[in-house]
């Protein structure tokens, strides 16, 4: 199963930057029919979690996905799967 990686470790602060990581690695696994795009937000205080959870959550963006999984094993860790 073929699968994209986004670390946001390097741009936890850069509000801007997050959102248009978010919409291209969404976008990208559209275009090349990707099932699965891991999302790295860290632990840390779990703001960005939060802020990558709430930017999924949109209705515009959410009907361009399957689900989202939280790794139950690693808190600082999103899945969000596709169906093509």
């Amino acid at each position: 199963m073929a699968k994209l990686k986004l670390d946001l470790h390097d741009i936890y602060n850069r509000g801007k930057d997050i959102d248009a990581e978010l919409n291209r690695i969404i976008q990208e696994a559209i275009d090349k029919k990707i099932d699965l795009v891991e999302i790295i937000p860290g632990k840390g205080s779990g703001q960005l979690k939060k802020r990558v959870l709430r930017f999924l959550n949109q209705s515009h963006i959410k009907k361009l996905y399957h689900r989202v999984e939280k790794d139950d094993k690693n808190f600082g860790r999103i899945f969000v799967h596709f169906r093509h």
